[in-house]
């Protein structure tokens, strides 16, 4: 392609959409549909520029001027509680289903390697004394010691708001480094299950490991279901950068992007709850059955709403991400 003779014969077009867009709602009826043709004229030139004759200003220029005319030709669209209604009934747990192959796994697997690690240094007192001195292990494992008393440490609003905090930074790491070919988030889980199996470990070598899962399960299981289902989501954008599918790797991530952006939104809903458990139920007066019922009844309403309500929006279509007409618009690809 001849970039000079190809914007010499389409110029007067572009200054003519231009000129339309800047006249805003002040169009006629006859002007208005000369608009929306030169929208997707302008759309076409574009995608033409970009795949045969790449040229910076030109393409910043024209992409500037599509993005424009397609805000007029599409209009704008407020947020409404019907949307945030569509997509806790829809979106999300559409995506945290289409998402199970690969968060189940990450689960399964984690959760192996928290009780290798826990058998592992409950097993070896010389791996126990590489942690710390035998009197801090004892300070941190007796009745009443720092394992029972971090959920008691704070007040039990600030204690579940920081949790959720907490929380919601690690999964939300898991979301967005997951594109950087999955080696953060298997960083992240590591340390994750790393903790869990010093805490498994050290509790069960002082014979006190009913103690300390009564004070892991009833917020853990919904909180490390919701970390599984962003280390799986984030490893898959990962792998979508190494294996796009049919789609064009820009598309391809783009569209994982979207629907792992609306996923940490979700999350951020879930992983709430989970430290309303923790701050409330996890260090209250109830018996430890009673805690972890709780704990599991959450759990088992969260994969409810999953495989029930995702299934269901999974099947009709619904993939988590945003609608057609709330997209970037495509451009057509050159032959």
């Amino acid at each position: 392609m001849d970039l000079d003779v190809f914007v010499t014969a389409h110029r007067a077009e572009w200054d003519r959409l231009d000129q339309l867009l800047r006249r805003g709602r002040r169009l006629t009826g006859a002007e208005a549909d000369e608009l929306v043709a030169l929208y997707q004229r302008t759309s076409t030139h574009l995608s033409l520029i970009q795949s045969s004759a790449p040229d910076p200003l030109l393409t910043g220029r024209l992409t500037q001027l599509v993005a424009r005319a397609r805000s007029t030709v599409t209009g704008t669209r407020r947020a409404t509680w019907r949307d945030a209604v569509r997509f806790l009934t829809e979106g999300f747990p559409a995506a945290v289903y289409q998402s199970r192959h690969w968060w189940i796994p990450t689960a399964v697997l984690s959760t192996l390697v928290a009780a290798v690690i826990g058998w592992w240094i409950g097993a070896n007192p010389e791996v126990q004394s590489a942690i710390a001195a035998p009197s801090e292990l004892r300070e941190m494992t007796r009745p009443g010691g720092q394992y029972e008393t971090y959920y008691s440490s704070n007040p039990a609003a600030s204690f579940a708001a920081q949790v959720w905090t907490n929380n919601a930074q690690a999964a939300a790491l898991c979301l967005t480094l997951g594109a950087f070919l999955c080696l953060p988030v298997i960083w992240i889980l590591l340390l994750n299950m790393f903790n869990l199996g010093v805490g498994i470990g050290l509790m069960s070598s002082a014979g006190r490991l009913d103690v300390f899962l009564g004070l892991v399960l009833p917020h853990g299981l919904l909180e490390l279901t919701a970390v599984f289902v962003a280390a799986g989501t984030g490893l898959r954008l990962g792998w979508t950068l190494i294996d796009p599918g049919p789609l064009s790797r820009r598309t391809a991530l783009a569209q994982q992007g979207r629907a792992a952006l609306g996923m940490a939104i979700g999350l951020a809903l879930v992983l709430f709850i989970s430290g309303i458990i923790e701050g409330f139920v996890t260090p209250s007066g109830l018996p430890t059955w009673a805690r972890i019922a709780i704990g599991i009844a959450a759990e088992l309403a969260f994969l409810v709403y999953v495989y029930v309500l995702g299934g269901r929006a999974a099947r009709a279509g619904h993939t988590g991400d945003l609608d057609e007409l709330e997209r970037s618009a495509k451009l057509p690809a050159a032959a």
